[in-house]
C-alpha cells in the first residue's frame, strides 16, 4: 500500500461554506480521490493534515500553530514511508491582516518544500514526490470570513504563475486547482461538496500518473 499526504488547509480539511461544519471524508476531496484510486485497485491510502487558517510559513496572531513549517519535517517523519506529498496552502497568507502578495507565497512554499526535502526519515525510507497546487483564487469574501479576507482577491493575483515556476525550480509536480474548479460562489474562498467531487477524480488522475 503506498501512502499520500495531503499538507494543506481548510479548502482540503473541508468547511462548508458560510458554517463551521464540516464534509465527511467521502465527501471531501482527499475521500474521493482516495476511494477513485482504490476502485482501481491502487492500494492507495491518503492521510489528511489539514489545519483551518494554516499558512505557508506564517502565524496567525489569533490563533496558535498556524504556521505551516513549524513541524513539518516531524509530520514527514512521523507518517513515512510516503510515496507523495500534496501540498495546497496559501490562500490563508492573503487573509487581510497580512501585506503579503503571491510572491511572498511563493517564498513560503519554496521554504515548505525545502523543509519536506530535509525531514528526518529513517535511511531506507524514499524522499517523497511533491506535488505542489496552486489553490483557486479567491473571489469577493462573503459571509462571517469576509472581513478576514476582504481585499483578498487581489493580493492572490498571479499566485498559480508563482507555483508552477517554484515547482520547475525545485523538481515538483504541479497543478493548477482553478483549471479544475473555481473557489466557491456561496462565500469566495472554499469548495462546495459538487467541487470537492470534481477536484478530487481530477487530483485521482493527477496522482495516478505521478505515483501510481
Amino acid at each position: 500500500m503506498k501512502q499520500i499526504l495531503v499538507y494543506s488547509d481548510s479548502l482540503t480539511w473541508g468547511i462548508i461554506p458560510l458554517t463551521r461544519k464540516r464534509l465527511d471524508f467521502d465527501d471531501r476531496w482527499p475521500g474521493v480521490m482516495e476511494n477513485s484510486l482504490n476502485k482501481e485497485a491502487r492500494s492507495v491510502r491518503v492521510i489528511e493534515n489539514c489545519l483551518n487558517g494554516r499558512r505557508t510559513v506564517w502565524g496567525d496572531p489569533f490563533k496558535s500553530g498556524r504556521n505551516g513549517l513549524e513541524g513539518i519535517e516531524q509530520v514527514i517523519e512521523m507518517h513515512s514511508p510516503l510515496e507523495l506529498v500534496i501540498l495546497m496552502l496559501g490562500t490563508n497568507d492573503f487573509q487581510s491582516m497580512h501585506p503579503h502578495n503571491a510572491w511572498h507565497a511563493s517564498q513560503g512554499i519554496r521554504s515548505l518544500i525545502t523543509a519536506i526535502r530535509k525531514a528526518p526519515i529513517e535511511p531506507d525510507m524514499p524522499c517523497p514526490k511533491i506535488l505542489l497546487v496552486a489553490p483557486p483564487p479567491i473571489k469577493e469574501p462573503k459571509g462571517p470570513i469576509a472581513e478576514k479576507f476582504l481585499g483578498g482577491e487581489k493580493k492572490c493575483l498571479g499566485l498559480a504563475g508563482e507555483y508552477e515556476f517554484a515547482a520547475k525550480e525545485n523538481d515538483c509536480f504541479f497543478l493548477d486547482a482553478a483549471k479544475i474548479t473555481p473557489s466557491s460562489p456561496v462565500d469566495g474562498i472554499h469548495l462546495d461538496k459538487g467541487q470537492h467531487y470534481i477536484f478530487g477524480m481530477a487530483m485521482a488522475a493527477k496522482v495516478k500518473d505521478i505515483a501510481l
